[in-house]
């Protein structure tokens, strides 16, 4: 799993590694900077949101997992972008956030080139909301063009994005916005066609263990993305199932 080394989201993070380590699946870490990450704070205690809290941060499911996750040998001890190496993994997790610190994950010429690697090699690659930023950034050399181009896709959408930017706008500023563009804008200008980014029902539940219905996933047979962190169960199983089960 690549993440930012901060401000990454907790439940995209948290969520998958534990339905992956609970299936027996070993996860490990990279981070731009090879130091271990730390999720945004914010989405875990809430401070700044008011009467929001309760709505935008992490459930408490989230937060529990991202406990156990800090415990986890692997997490503590990532490698650096550069490090990863292809061919001794079954497969790539790239999880979301919005806060600034998340930019240099999203920016990063060595990951994105690691990206492509993956999709080459045909092995299951994730993504899920900001993290499609992360796919749709990496330029395959032999066709100039996004690995996500002639594929369908779904992210963050851009009536979430400015929701929740405009209900926090006075007291955090673009806290919520983390590029002028909205990642539904980015992403689908990546696609071969505007109809192959997919939209999904109204994303009001998050979903659960026992109703992935909730949620809402988007790929192919080595590809799977979502939207937010309500669609992260069903990210993680779509991602496993992927991987083989």
């Amino acid at each position: 799993m690549a993440t930012s080394t901060t401000d990454f989201d907790p439940s995209e993070v948290a969520i998958p590694w534990k339905i992956l380590t609970d299936a027996g699946v070993q996860v490990h870490f990279a981070t731009d900077t090879g130091r271990q990450g730390a999720a945004d704070p914010r989405m875990l205690d809430g401070n700044g949101l008011g009467v929001l809290k309760d709505v935008l941060r992490a459930r408490r499911d989230a937060r529990e997992a991202y406990g156990m996750l800090q415990r986890d040998a692997h997490f503590a001890a990532p490698t650096g972008y550069d490090a990863i190496d292809i061919a001794q993994f079954d497969g790539l997790l790239l999880p979301g956030g919005h806060a600034k610190g998340i930019r240099p994950y999203l920016e990063s010429p060595v990951l994105q080139q690691k990206i492509v690697g993956f999709f080459n090699a045909g092995k299951p690659v994730g993504a899920i909301c900001h993290g499609v930023v992360a796919a749709a950034r990496a330029i395959d050399p032999a066709t100039g063009k996004s690995v996500l181009h002639g594929r369908k896709t779904t992210a963050l959408l851009k009536r979430q994005e400015l929701l929740a930017h405009r209900l926090t706008r006075a007291k955090l500023g673009d806290y919520y916005l983390t590029y002028p563009v909205t990642v539904e804008d980015e992403v689908t200008a990546a696609l071969a066609a505007p109809t192959d980014f997919r939209h999904g029902p109204t994303p009001l539940l998050r979903d659960t263990p026992r109703h992935l219905s909730r949620g809402f996933i988007q790929g192919d047979a080595t590809y799977v993305s979502a939207r937010w962190p309500g669609d992260a169960y069903s990210f993680a199983t779509g991602f496993l199932e992927r991987l083989g089960g």
